[in-house]
């Protein structure tokens, strides 16, 4: 018996409704933001790395397992592996015609999700928030929206590791009386507002609700704004980093080189 992970968990939900589209989504999301072991030829060199390949009838696949111990588990053997996120993984696959095998035979989650629908995932990331600018004159305490979307939120942010010190969910008010909500960032890394804006825009996505349901903005700690905010939002509290300067330097581990497949 093993500890269930968030893939885990996903996938359950995903099995109990096959006809709920959130469900879905959920899953991919969660898919997508999981660090996979692939199972390779041979060990990684540099950035180029050769996954093993899979023929089964229904097309080709390469493995991958959310835990260490599961890829040993089901290789039974000492194998070559990378660690790298699936979001990396299902840009990288994208367009070759290969499905990937998900935790085969060692866990609730083992599956084959088809090429194209890495494919699709793939596509799906790849949308960015655009850029607007308004003047609000009012933050008010959030109202109305569902709760797949707080839930995407939260888990959402849980892996923005210090990207920012915290997250408040407000309502707004324009002065020229439009409503809508904001997601006000407090205390971003420099040069994080991209990753953290995208992060939002993929919780939308993922929980199935529209683009334009909700701005995203960033106020330092120290302006007014950010106490507005505290008062009226809802509080999502982002994990910070441990104090270890260790640096992953893995093939995989940065979203902007993806591995080389050979």
């Amino acid at each position: 018996m093993t500890d269930m992970t968030a893939l885990d968990s996903a996938h359950s939900g995903m099995e109990a409704a096959p006809q709920d589209d959130a469900a879905r989504l959920r899953f991919f999301e969660r898919l997508a933001d999981s660090e996979l072991f692939l199972l390779l030829t041979e060990e990684a060199k540099g950035e180029n790395i050769s996954p093993e390949l899979f023929d089964v009838a229904d097309g080709r696949f390469v493995l991958a397992f959310d835990r260490e111990d599961r890829l040993a588990r089901f290789a039974e053997r000492p194998v070559p592996y990378v660690a790298l996120s699936g979001r990396v993984l299902s840009n990288m696959l994208a367009g070759q015609g290969i499905g990937l095998g998900l935790n085969l035979e060692v866990a609730p989650s083992s599956m084959l999700i088809p090429s194209e629908a890495l494919g699709w995932l793939a596509t799906t990331l790849q949308h960015a928030p655009e850029e607007v600018q308004q003047h609000l004159s009012e933050f008010l305490p959030p109202v109305g929206l569902p709760h797949d979307l707080l839930t995407a939120l939260d888990a959402k942010l849980a892996t923005a590791v210090g990207l920012a010190q915290s997250a408040y969910l407000v309502g707004t008010k324009t002065s020229e009386g439009g409503t809508g909500h904001l997601l006000g960032f407090v205390g971003a890394v420099e040069g994080a507002e991209a990753a953290l804006a995208k992060a939002a825009s993929e919780a939308l996505t993922f929980s199935g609700i529209e683009a334009g349901a909700m701005d995203v903005g960033f106020f330092a700690a120290h302006d007014a704004a950010a106490s507005a905010l505290a008062r009226v939002g809802l509080r999502f509290d982002l994990p910070q980093p441990e104090t270890s300067k260790f640096q992953r330097t893995a093939p995989g581990s940065d979203p902007e080189k993806p591995p080389i497949l050979r």
